[in-house]
Order: C-alpha cells, then structure tokens, then sequence
C-alpha cells in the first residue's frame, strides 16, 4: 500500500498544481497559459523519457511482442510530437475584440463613397431553395452601402428557377458550361464577372450576420492581411449532439476548434481560411493566381499560397454567420473525410508546408497536417492494446510493476485532462470527447492510409445540404467495428478473470483490466453516435419578446420560419383555430392554432400566473419571409450552447442508452 502512495505522489502534485494555479488564473492571457502548458509538457516529457529507457530499450529481443512493444512506442512518440505542437500553440492567446473597435471606428469614420467594394460570393451546387434563400436573402441585408455592395450566387448547376429567384431579390446570378475544378473553379469563375476589392465567401448554407462587413473589414488597413476569417456556428444539432441525446446541453462538434484552438492560431499567425464565412483582398487572390485547385480543401492551399506571397490570414473570434451544421452522419463524414484528405494532399504540392515559399520553419511545422495524420493511429491502438495483451499476452511494454506505471502515466493523464478542463471549460469532457473521436475512427482512419498513398484518389464531394434526418437509421459499418471491439475486450476480460481459462501472470493484467473497463464504457457511448434520430431540419429559436394574439398580449417564446410558440394567460379563449398574430417589425398576419399546452413549471409568464403555450403555424411568403428570414438568422439570436451541465449531460446519456431523451 505505501508504494503505491508513493507512486501516486506526482499525480497529487498535478492536482496541486491545477488547484492552486491554474485553476485560480485566468484562461485569456498568454502568461498563464505559458505556465500551464510548460508544465504540461515537463511532464509529457518526464513520461515519454521514462517509456524510452524504462520500458523500451530493456524488452528483450523475443519476437512478435519485441517488435509490437517497438511499434506503441513509434505510436506513442508520434502522439508526443502531435501533444507538444498543441502545447505550443495554446500556449498564447488573443481576443480580437477590441482591436476590431478601434479599427472599425477608423475604417467607417469617413465619406461611405471612400470605402470599397465588396462582392458577397455563394457557391451552390445541389442545395434546395430553403437552404439558398436565408443565405442570399441575408447577404442582400448586410448593413453596408448598397452601391458598393453586389451578391453573386454561383451555381454550378444551371438551374432556371434559381436565376429567377436571384433576379427578383436582386442578386446576380453566375454560371459556367463545365463544372471544372468544382468548388475552387466556381469561385474562379466568379472572379471573372466581378470586380469588388474584396469578396467575402459564403457557403449555399451560411448566413452572414448584418454586421459582418463592419466588423471584418476594417482588418484589411493592414496591407499585409490577405483574410479574415469568422467562427462558424450553426442554428441545427449535429449529429453527433441529436444521436447522443444531447440537444440544447452540448456544444457541437466544430466549437474546440473554432473557439479555442483558432484564436490561439491567430497569434501565432498560422491561421488559415476556413472556405465559409471569411472574406478576402482580391489584389491577393490575384497574385496568387485565383483559388488554387491543385487541392479539395482550396480554402487551406488559399492561406498557404497567400502565406507564400506574405499575406497573412486573421482570425476574428466573433459569432459574425450561422450556418447549416452536416445534417447526418453522411454528411457528418463527406465532410470530414475531405477536409482530412486535403489537408494531407498539401504535403505534396508545391504551395504546401514542405515546399511553399516564403513560410517561416514554425509556420512549416504548424500547417503539417500532423493531427490528421496522428490522432485516429492512436485512437485505434487505444482501443486494441488491452485486447492484444488479453487475448495473445503480448505486453505494450516492459513491465515492472504496477506502483512504477501509476507514477509515471497517470500524472500524464491527469494533467492532460486537467488542462483540457481549464483551457476549453465549456467544450470538452473526457469520457464523451474520447466516445466521440473514438467513433469517428473507424471511417477516418482508412481515409488518412488512403489519402497518404493516393492523395489524389478520390475527386471533390459536396456535403449534403437541407436533406434533413426524417427516418430512424444507423451507421452499420462503425457499429460492427465498435461491437467487434467491446465483445473482444469483454470476453477477454471474462476469460482472464476465470483461473482455469487465464493465461496472463503478470502485474500488467489489472492495468489492463481498468484499461479495459474504460475502453468499453468509451466504444458503448460511441455506439450511440451510430444511430440515427430522426428531426426537423431547421430548429426553432428560443426568445422572449412582446406579441398580440387577436389582440390578446402574450410573449413569444420560440420561434421558426413557419411556427411560432406564444405564452397567453391561461384563461385566454379564440374563437376559432384561425388567428392574427402581431410581432414588432411585421405586418398582422394569420396563423393556425394547431395545439395549446401548458406545463407545471412554467418558463414562461405573463403576470403572476403560468401560461398557456399557443403552437402557431403559418405560411410567409415574398417580402414577409424575407423579413422574417433577416430577423431570426441575421443576428438577433443563437442556438449556441454556452456552458457544459455535467449532471444533464450524464442523464440524458444514460436515457439515450435506453431510446429515450429529454430535452433541457
């Protein structure tokens, strides 16, 4: 028992640590952030230095297990590497904010006839018009001056109803004989018939908030900028939060990235442009000879090649669009799959991190596409490890004693976890964020072997955009992988707990017992993630704003494009289904009272008494819509998830397990 304590003295030092410092400190300056990932990374080091000397270099030549012991240990190494560049970079932090204000203040203070063009690129390929419309219409209502503004939809599909949609709101609309190049070649394409001094790049399934210009532009007084690029959130659950039961209590899957791993890119300048809600200086996109597309992810080899020319990419961390998130799990991986297999296809060409001109050897480092290549090799050696040793007695390492490896890898863990906790408070826990890589291991994997041996294997897939998820499904292929593993690791353990039936003596087996345990509790959350639940597209906003009812005041509490939901007093009587609603900013319009609730706990109220709920249906069309489109997704409002409940999070996982969810 006292070795043990002893062994657990470094992990008591971790806690230490995190609980007077970094715990204590703020997450937003640089300082801190220095300390904590040092120490971090002090102790990554003081691990893998151990695994090196302790447990490598002593392992007899005996073999199968010699050559798998050397193997974890390349595995390992690689991780090492992927860990000390993520150190590194979240190492420095900064918040654009109020430099955007001072700048904005300059940039606007003169004649509006001074200031520049701007031409607001859409892209469309197959996207229906209630995907296209919110975008266009919100690109038209950008709050800058209409002369110098004009919006062009680029549509690589030729279709007659869409030029006429876009004559009658005013925008342009673009087409070419070939779809060549696709994305990459549509823009280019759209560099021909326009001539703004900067084109900002909206996605068919984005919609630029009305002050986006105001705050992005101003960037651009620093000559050396070549773009700005803006978060991507979304008004729709992933599928990663709707399968797992998590709607409203955990963010999706893109905000780590885009809220805490982008802003500390930005200030070491190896930002890099996202495609969607960014805009660019044409005088840049012209030197370097348009979009590239040597690449499918032509907004990564754009950031290289304008890097290659000495522009720099910003990064602006302010909710500035809203867009469409991949709508199932075949959208969820099209996309994925692309932006891993063009990241790799940049190590082969000659604007790429190995090759490109002008780059700095940090940002050469920075721009390898290290992570994609890493985490889901080490994700799936996780997963297989306790299996190995279960089933054939092979040893990840060379063992000597239990107290030996609690002092040396669970300080490493802990103190990984912890800065984790600390760094990204409101986007990461442990057990769930490892379900979720874990699950997307099993496709992504063969996509990073493949896009190493033919990078240029597979042609450029558009995501699927306003299909929706109306039918209950699954993800067969993950789900075999995931249940292959459990069963094989849990009869594994069974056979090994059983005397007659062990095989494994050493002092490893209740190592890999817990490693076991958690391996499968990660593979049976994952294995939500494979099944489909059916939902509406576009979800519905949840406000509290002032309206009339056939005059009767109440207050909106959610609403939609094509529904709304009012709280009245409950004494509140219609003489028929079919009544008026008033909202501030919109004309009286009639309404279908479809369905009256009413809950115990009340959240809404009007007066001292709980309310009825009203569910609204109704049919806006024209300049109506238009209006209602700019009111709900132009800024007013947000689905985002702004903190982690643990405990909610814990429940509705475990009422998933059983099919059922409840909504918070």
């Amino acid at each position: 028992m006292v070795q043990y304590l002893i062994a657990l003295a470094p992990t008591f030092s971790v806690l230490g640590f995190f609980l007077l410092g970094p715990f204590n400190w703020s997450r937003n300056e640089s300082w801190t952030r220095a300390i904590t990932c040092a120490v971090v990374g002090a102790i990554a080091l003081r691990y893998i230095l151990w695994r090196l000397f302790e447990t490598v270099l002593p392992y007899p030549n005996d073999g199968l297990n010699f050559y798998w012991v050397w193997f974890l240990f390349i595995v390992e190494i690689l991780a090492f590497f992927e860990v000390v560049l993520f150190l590194v970079l979240m190492s420095r932090y900064v918040d654009r904010s109020a430099e955007a204000d001072g700048l904005a203040r300059d940039f606007f203070r003169g004649d509006e006839d001074e200031l520049p063009t701007v031409d607001v690129f859409i892209p469309t390929y197959n996207e229906p018009l209630d995907v296209l419309e919110r975008t266009i219409i919100g690109a038209l209502a950008l709050d800058y001056p209409q002369d110098k503004l004009r919006v062009y939809v680029l549509d690589d599909q030729r279709r007659d109803w869409l030029k006429a949609y876009c004559k009658e709101r005013g925008a342009i609309h673009v087409t070419r004989p070939d779809n060549s190049h696709a994305k990459a070649g549509n823009m280019n394409n759209g560099l021909k018939v326009s001539s703004g001094d900067f084109i900002a790049i909206f996605d068919a399934d984005f919609v630029p908030y009305r002050h986006f210009l105001r705050r992005t532009l101003p960037f651009f007084s620093d000559a050396s900028i070549g773009i700005v690029q803006t978060p991507q959130h979304f008004f729709n659950t992933d599928p990663v939060q709707s399968n797992l039961g998590l709607e409203n209590i955990w963010p999706d899957e893109q905000r780590l990235f885009f809220d805490e791993i982008a802003p500390s890119r930005d200030i070491w300048d190896v930002s890099f442009c996202c495609g969607s809600c960014s805009i660019a200086r044409r005088k840049a996109i012209d030197e370097i000879g348009g979009f590239p597309t040597e690449s499918i992810t032509e907004d990564l080899l754009t950031t290289l090649s304008m890097l290659n020319k000495g522009y720099k990419t910003r990064y602006l961390n302010e909710r500035l669009s809203m867009g469409l998130a991949a709508e199932n799990l075949t959208g969820y991986f099209v996309q994925r799959e692309r932006w891993c297999q063009g990241g790799i296809q940049t190590l082969y060409l000659h604007n790429g991190p190995l090759r490109g001109p002008g780059l700095s050897l940090f940002q050469r480092i920075m721009f390898l596409p290290l992570s994609w290549l890493v985490q889901y090799l080490v994700r799936f050696t996780i997963l297989i490890i306790p299996i190995i040793y279960l089933w054939f007695g092979l040893l990840p390492l060379y063992f000597t004693n239990a107290a030996d490896y609690i002092s040396n890898q669970v300080p490493l863990l802990t103190a990984y976890f912890l800065l984790m906790l600390w760094i990204t408070p409101t986007r990461y826990l442990p057990v769930v964020s490892s379900a979720v890589g874990a699950f997307a291991t099993f496709r992504m994997l063969p996509t990073v072997i493949s896009s190493v041996v033919r990078p240029f294997g597979k042609p450029f897939r558009v995501t699927p955009k306003g299909s929706g998820n109306h039918a209950i499904g699954y993800d067969a292929y993950s789900l075999a992988w995931i249940a292959v593993l459990i069963s094989a690791t849990a009869i594994g353990l069974v056979v090994n707990i059983v005397p007659e039936t062990s095989h494994v003596e050493a002092q490893f087996s209740p190592i890999a017992a817990c490693w076991s345990g958690i391996n499968i509790l990660v593979l049976a959350i994952a294995s939500l993630i494979c099944f489909e639940k059916p939902r509406r597209l576009f979800d519905a906003f949840k406000l509290d704003e002032a309206v009339h009812v056939d005059g009767v005041p109440g207050r909106m509490v959610s609403l939609a494009l094509d529904k709304a939901v009012v709280a009245v007093p409950p004494e509140t009587r219609f003489a028929s289904a079919d009544v008026t609603l008033s909202l501030e900013g919109f004309s009286p319009f009639k309404t279908e009272l479809r369905m009256v609730t009413q809950r115990r706990r009340s959240i809404a109220r009007v007066g001292d008494t709980e309310a009825f709920y009203l569910h609204l249906h109704f049919d806006l069309s024209g300049s109506a819509r238009d209006k209602m489109i700019v009111k709900l997704y132009t800024g007013r409002y947000s689905q985002d998830v702004r903190d982690i409940d643990k405990v909610a999070v814990s429940i509705n996982l475990l009422l998933r397990t059983f099919g059922r969810t409840r909504t918070l």
